[in-house]
Formats: C-alpha cells, structure tokens, sequence
C-alpha cells in the first residue's frame, strides 16, 4: 500500500545574549497557519539529506548561514499538519553571538524573540522548542 507522507525539517535556533535566551522565529508568509509565529523550515526536497534540508531552509527563511545542527528528534502526529500527513526532523543549534538576518521566502518577517516571551506558535512548534531546550540542556 502506498502511503501520501511528506517530510519537513525545523529549526531551532537560540541565542546566549546578555544573561538571556533568545529564539529565532518567522511569520508565516502562507497558509496553513498564515501570520503565525513559527520555526524556519520547509518541506525537503527530493534529492537531499534531512540536515542539508534545514540548513537550505534556515538560510532561505532567515538568512542565517550554519555548518552543522544537532538532531532534536521526528515529529510525526497524525494531524500536526492541515495539508496532509507530514513528518518533521527538527535541528537545534546554540549561538553565542547575535548574526544579522533578514526574512525571505516563505517568510514574512525573522527575528530574535526573548524566550520567555513566546506565545503562540504554528503546528507543534512549542512542543518542539521544549525538546531543543532539553536536548542542549539549557537551563532556565
């Protein structure tokens, strides 16, 4: 039986600035969740690797260029998506510096938003964001 799975990658990029944690987000260009605060990330494409994947989205939506990320895990509810039944990878990555970046793509607007102040996110963001805080062990 085949099986319609598409498959996504997110990144969840902070900032150690000033004694304080800050998290790269966009607002969604684009439905579903038009408007919204989500991670940078997108679909995968055909002919590369999950971390190739997230970095080209993250550069794209932020333009913010990394080398590596570290594996956060696979999200894969049934209904995280209302396109269609979606897999994410998600990636994290630490800064000790702020870098420039400027939303493009399926991006309306990138920013820096302190942590603490984030609210409501797109899909199952913020559950993702609480495992990348996890898995670098930042302490809050």
């Amino acid at each position: 039986m085949r099986q319609d799975l598409a498959v996504t990658v997110d990144a969840v990029i902070f900032l150690e600035e000033n004694n304080a944690l800050y998290l790269l987000v966009i607002k969604r260009k684009n439905q579903p969740f038009q408007g919204h605060w989500a991670l940078p990330g997108g679909f995968l494409e055909e002919d590369e690797l999950l971390q190739t994947g997230c970095l080209r989205e993250l550069e794209e939506e932020t333009g913010l260029q990394l080398q590596q990320l570290e594996k956060v895990g696979i999200y894969d509810a049934i209904n995280r998506d209302p396109r269609g039944r979606t897999l994410s990878v998600a990636f994290t990555a630490k800064l000790q510096e702020r870098k420039q970046i400027c939303a493009n793509d399926d991006a309306d607007e990138a920013k820096w938003i302190l942590l603490k102040d984030i609210e409501e996110m797109a899909f199952d963001h913020h559950q993702i964001i609480q495992d990348a805080i996890k898995k670098l062990q930042i302490a809050l």
